[in-house]
């Protein structure tokens, strides 16, 4: 079993005919492993280099100029995440090592002046991004990138309904008020042996609907564990995003789509000694949209709300983290 590329490039700009041809090849995908490259996505290459330059460059300031935008200790997706500062495995109920990255994490640059942005429970989803002082021109970058991979995420859910048998527009009122959340990840070249079990990125499944992903191609990358076989190596074509899917999707469909368990292994011994850098964006819907069965009633139905802030909690690693404050 492999992970297909899939040209969506008919489905944004063709017929009828053209959209069913594509959402066919994403159903076969999620059903097999709920992964697939996607190219013709018609992302600008020049808006993808400046995003991952906008990350190295941040990265690359001292520590105690990154931690001024530092992670709420809520935990809320915001500002940056120290080196080791979580551990992804955590949130499967598996002790490990914190995941040997840094990251900048952000949400909608664009929340409306409402009362649905505001309150204790929005503040996990729609609280002020963090941007830092430098790089020039970093907060301009971001929110563009940010819009523009929520702007294919939608398109790539009216595709997904399709291929569920449902019509384009199924999802539409419950990805209105999205609750997406971007991270820009460095797995640092690694100068000593991690510790045993420490991972880059520990083995996980993503929280939303939808994850879409620019990685560098470099020794120390995504891994999924297909369903018939160990961990696969991820070897996108050049042009190309990973998609996989998360937690909500699995629920909607009530599992008839999985969301996989895939990692970020370490580098082979030997390898050459190079940074990692990560564009990741979490396609996430209406943090009150209830997760429950598409085809049938699950029972068991919680909104993404209470499922995501449960994984944020254990992906600290800690238990419980302290509550945020009120959005607005």
């Amino acid at each position: 079993m492999s992970v297909p590329a899939i040209d969506i490039g008919p489905y944004l700009r063709g017929g009828a005919e053209d959209r069913r041809r594509v959402a066919d090849e994403i159903a076969a995908a999620c059903e097999e492993s709920g992964f697939f490259c996607i190219t013709g996505h018609g992302v600008p290459a020049g808006l993808i280099a400046r995003t991952r330059q906008a990350a190295v460059d941040f990265f690359a300031l001292p520590v105690s100029e990154k931690r001024k935008i530092l992670r709420p200790e809520s935990r809320v997706g915001r500002g940056y995440y120290p080196y080791a500062d979580r551990s992804l495995a955590y949130t499967l109920g598996v002790e490990t090592p914190p995941d040997l990255q840094e990251a900048y994490a952000m949400g909608p640059p664009d929340v409306p002046d409402d009362p649905y942005y505001r309150g204790e429970v929005a503040a996990y989803f729609f609280a002020d991004n963090r941007y830092p002082a430098r790089p020039e021109g970093f907060r301009e970058t971001v929110d563009t990138y940010f819009r523009t991979l929520s702007g294919l995420g939608d398109r790539l859910m009216g595709a997904m309904a399709l291929a569920l048998g449902l019509d384009e527009a199924f999802f539409a009122d419950k990805i209105d008020r999205p609750a997406s959340v971007m991270r820009l990840i460095r797995y640092p070249a690694q100068t000593e042996s991690p510790a045993e079990r420490q991972l880059r990125a520990g083995a996980h499944t993503d929280y939303g609907t939808l994850t879409i992903l620019r990685g560098d191609d470099v020794p120390g990358s995504l891994q999924v564990k297909l369903p018939q076989g160990g961990w696969t190596d991820m070897r996108p074509p050049a042009d190309a995003f990973v998609c996989n899917l998360g937690d909500a999707m699995a629920r909607w469909t009530g599992g008839r789509w999985a969301s996989t368990l895939h990692r970020v292994a370490n580098p082979p011994q030997g390898s050459p000694r190079r940074d990692r850098i990560s564009l990741v964006f979490f396609h996430q819907p209406n943090y009150d949209a209830m997760l429950n069965g598409i085809f049938e009633d699950a029972g068991d139905a919680v909104s993404l709300a209470e499922h995501y802030i449960e994984k944020i909690h254990r992906a600290a690693g800690a238990g419980q983290s302290p509550r945020p404050a009120r959005a607005g």
